[in-house]
């Protein structure tokens, strides 16, 4: 049986290798079933579902290592990550500079590992008739603080005089960000009378509890819940375009199609333990990401990302020295 264990083990890591066609002789000697120790993963709760997968998975095969999973949000985990304290930082949007020069003072190095596409997706009661669509300034003006929308007829007067119930994910979360520069600007005010939560399943019930409720989080939680959250499509100047996986995967679901991230500390990878569940990590990603509700990436992309892992690069490369955001797409950024 231990025969057969080693067997399946050298096979997994191979298998994270074999996106470049090679693998180390120290990855191809590792038996996760003998494997010992503890890894330390936080931060994002929207890649949560997905490392918890495949944190599951590795735990049938490397029975011994424990992998511990926690959802303080991108901010959060990426304060504890910067610090030292944990090993892997899960990231809904990419590190900013702040972050990254409290690593280097903190002499923490870390090497940055795409591995999935997501879809913001902006949900209301599954009896909310009147909201099939809404475009980019009307999104801005529900959630920015100068808006003063109070009603969904202040949004439309067609629409009826309800009380809107505002739900977001907390302001540590990557999600919050990117949806705060994406509609009312990196300088931009969002209103303070929301209802915000670090838990997506919170948002999710508390949605689904309100007629006239709106809310917004990844599109697993959606995809998991359309019996209980109705989606609204997204107008951003070309016609309503609705969420699904064909759309965030062509990019017609934009502005609010984003890339998700892991982030491993340099020094732990340096682990047995944590080298191999990032290399079963990459080997099963696009298996599971489908599987818990988001989006692959490309073949190519998967490859470049294990390139750069194998190669132990360091840095960001969506994250300029200034600390402006690099544009473009996954595709021509990542190299």
């Amino acid at each position: 049986m231990n025969t057969m264990i080693r067997l399946a083990s050298i096979s997994l890591l191979a298998a994270a290798s074999a996106l470049i066609g090679a693998t180390t002789d120290q990855d191809a000697k590792v038996s996760l079933s003998t494997l010992k120790g503890a890894i330390k993963v936080d931060g994002s709760s929207t890649v949560y579902p997905i490392t918890e997968a495949i944190s599951e998975e590795f735990n049938k095969v490397a029975a011994k290592v424990r992998v511990t999973v926690g959802i303080s949000g991108t901010g959060g985990g990426f304060k504890r990550f910067c610090a030292g304290e944990i090993d892997v930082a899960d990231a809904s949007r990419p590190i900013k500079k702040a972050e990254f020069e409290l690593a280097t003072k903190a002499s923490v190095e870390y090497i940055e590992l795409p591995i999935a596409y997501d879809g913001l997706t902006i949900v209301v009661h599954p009896k909310n008739t009147w909201c099939n669509s809404l475009t980019l300034e009307q999104i801005k003006r529900i959630y920015s603080a100068a808006g003063s929308v109070k009603t969904w007829k202040d949004i439309n007067p067609e629409w009826p005089d309800k009380a809107l119930k505002v739900y977001s994910p907390g302001t540590d979360s990557g999600t919050f960000d990117y949806f705060k520069e994406t509609t009312v600007g990196k300088d931009g005010s969002i209103r303070s009378d929301m209802s915000v939560s670090e838990d997506d399943n919170v948002l999710v019930r508390g949605v689904a509890g309100d007629e006239g409720a709106i809310g917004f989080f990844g599109c697993a939680y959606y995809f998991e819940n359309k019996d209980k959250v109705k989606a609204v499509p997204i107008d951003a100047g070309k016609g309503p375009i609705a969420i699904s996986v064909e759309s965030i995967e062509s990019g017609a679901y934009a502005p609010f199609s984003r890339p998700l991230f892991i982030y491993i500390n340099k020094k732990s990878a340096e682990r047995a333990e944590v080298q191999a569940f990032i290399d079963f990590y990459l080997a099963n990603a696009g298996k599971l990401v489908s599987e818990v509700g988001f989006v692959k990436l490309p073949d190519a992309i998967y490859a470049k990302v294990t390139k750069n892992w194998l190669a132990r690069r360091p840095g960001t490369q969506f994250t300029k020295p200034t600390g402006e955001a690099v544009s473009g797409s996954l595709a021509n950024v990542y190299e």
